[in-house]
């Protein structure tokens, strides 16, 4: 029975083209970058280079996969104690952020890509955006977490420095992109 079993079953390939096969290797490359980030345990090396793994996911691969990269650092970023334990509340918070990040850069990606200038309005805006929504949900922590200096420090944290390290992280993407284009 079983063989009779093993030999009715039909076994089924998965053609893999080249375009998904490269697609797969960024994405797992940006991943890796991403995840091993938050090990340098400094905000101002993690956030920059965390911020330039989506812009450039987002610009390479698409929204999705930018979306989906973004979830992971937040919790590497907690575990490893870059983030400090007890702004778990906030990972929620940041994953969202990242995603805002994301969706407008892609957003602002597919409008008007090719006119001058456009990278620069779509990565300010976005970083904005990032910065604006975990600014403010900061506030919702700091009443959540018991400790005030914690607080403080959380809100210190998810307020200008989130700005300034996704700005620093489309300074990196942009450089990244023209040593790319230099290349090819």
């Amino acid at each position: 029975m079983v063989i009779d079993y093993l030999i009715s079953m039909q076994i089924k390939t998965i053609a893999l083209d080249k375009q998904n096969v490269i697609a797969l290797i960024q994405f797992t490359a940006l991943l890796a970058v991403s995840i091993l980030a938050p090990l340098f345990h400094y905000q101002v090396l993690t956030g920059p280079i965390v911020n330039a793994c989506l812009f450039i996911a987002t610009a390479m691969l698409g929204v999705q996969a930018g979306i989906m990269l973004g979830l992971l650092p937040s919790l590497i970023a907690l575990s490893v104690g870059t983030l400090p334990a007890p702004l778990a509340p906030m990972v929620p918070f940041i994953m969202v952020s990242n995603a805002i990040l994301v969706v407008v850069f892609g957003w602002c990606q597919t409008r008007a890509w090719h006119v001058p200038d456009t990278f620069w309005v779509a990565v300010v805006s976005a970083s904005i955006l990032k910065y604006l929504f975990l600014f403010s949900t900061s506030f919702i922590v700091w009443h959540l977490i018991a400790q005030k200096p914690v607080a403080q420090k959380a809100s210190q944290m998810m307020s200008w420095p989130q700005l300034a390290t996704a700005l620093l992280g489309s300074i990196l993407t942009y450089l990244f992109f023209i040593a790319i284009k230099r290349r090819v």
